[in-house]
């Protein structure tokens, strides 16, 4: 922000007024003071004042025309003894290129230079020689009216540019927020059911209600993380789970193992991704093992980790139903989507061949 400027001159708006102002009472003193020296009677341009009034009274395109009318007038019956008129030829061009509601006014330029080009031929007519004060004074009226608008245009350009940025970068904390709310709590949502179903059939129900109790606490503390989020926006989406590869072994197939499925995981201990990329990693095979406790009545499992060339490759895969026909594009799919397309990678649904379902997510390697 530019400082040691007074508030209304960064108001556009404000300004204009003022200029409007100004350049009325310019008119106002010319035209009501003028005598001699007019191609018309002095009474004749005193209209102008009140003409110009009134034209304020109008719509925005009826306005600037009334106006640019009005300066053409002005310009017209000036003469080289009324060389003052120039000056209200020029506040009238202002105000009706100030308020031509026209992407690119010119009825205000049109008028007065059609009016100087009428005071030039006078001029010439009567053999008083070349008159080109008007065109001069007209010129200037409109190239200050003209920066005038540019200027207004280009603030109100900057002030529409940062409202869409902040309104963008809320989104975005929005839709982080949503893809973590549905990622975390509702990976441990669904640990908590089935460990309540595998907990059933169990010689040691209350080993199956300790974990329930586990899994209910890290979700409350994750909830309340991110319910901090939402009532500040500036503050750091954080929750308990860290985004540690090895934890897709050791926390995220654990529910599929006490559902009974055979779970195997292979990470390449270097798959060159960085902090970024391996949160992505995490999440995707966070939400491929919940859908499938959650879908596939699968008895095995698979979850690899590999550098392939410039990519890391994800792949998450099981023996089970297989992917419907046609997938709804939920909250999962939607997330994983966003989270590999913010890398740059690529991802893929498809069933597996023998049977079940195979999602495969490319990830570009930050690490050589």
């Amino acid at each position: 922000m530019v400082t040691g400027v007074p508030g209304w001159l960064r108001n556009p708006e404000r300004v204009r007024m003022i200029g409007t102002g100004v350049a009325g009472f310019v008119v106002a003193v010319v035209v009501t003071t003028v005598e001699g020296g007019v191609s018309v009677p002095a009474d004749w341009v005193r209209l102008v004042f009140p003409a110009g009034l009134a034209a304020m009274a109008l719509p925005a395109r009826y306005r600037a025309l009334s106006l640019a009318v009005c300066a053409a007038f002005v310009a017209g019956v000036s003469t080289g003894e009324s060389v003052q008129l120039g000056l209200a030829a020029a506040g009238l061009v202002f105000i009706s290129t100030c308020q031509d509601p026209a992407r690119r006014p010119w009825l205000g330029l049109a008028g007065g230079s059609a009016g100087a080009a009428g005071a030039l031929a006078v001029a010439l007519a009567g053999g008083r020689g070349l008159y080109e004060q008007p065109f001069a004074f007209v010129a200037a009226g409109f190239l200050l009216a003209t920066l005038l608008r540019s200027w207004s245009r280009g603030q109100a350009l900057t002030r529409e540019a940062a409202g869409l940025r902040s309104q963008a970068a809320w989104l975005e904390q929005r839709t982080n927020l949503a893809r973590e709310l549905h990622d975390v709590v509702g990976h441990h949502v669904t640990a908590m059911v089935v460990q309540a179903e595998a907990g059933q059939f169990s010689d040691d129900p209350a080993a199956a209600l300790r974990r329930i109790a586990d899994s209910g606490r890290t979700a409350l503390r994750d909830l309340d993380s991110l319910v901090v989020h939402l009532r500040d926006p500036g503050a750091a989406i954080a929750v308990s789970q860290p985004p540690r590869l090895s934890d897709i072994d050791e926390l995220l197939a654990q529910p599929l193992r006490q559902q009974g499925v055979t779970v195997h995981v292979r990470l390449d201990p270097e798959p060159g991704l960085d902090e970024a990329g391996a949160l992505t990693a995490y999440r995707i095979a966070q939400e491929a093992l919940t859908n499938i406790a959650r879908h596939a009545g699968a008895t095995a499992a698979w979850v690899e980790l590999e550098r392939i060339g410039p990519d890391a490759r994800l792949r998450v895969s099981d023996d089970g139903i297989g992917p419907p026909k046609a997938p709804a594009r939920g909250s999962g799919l939607l997330g994983i989507e966003e989270r590999v397309r913010a890398l740059g990678g690529t991802w893929r649904l498809g069933p597996r061949p023998g049977g079940g379902t195979v999602l495969e997510a490319g990830l570009p390697v930050a690490k050589p």
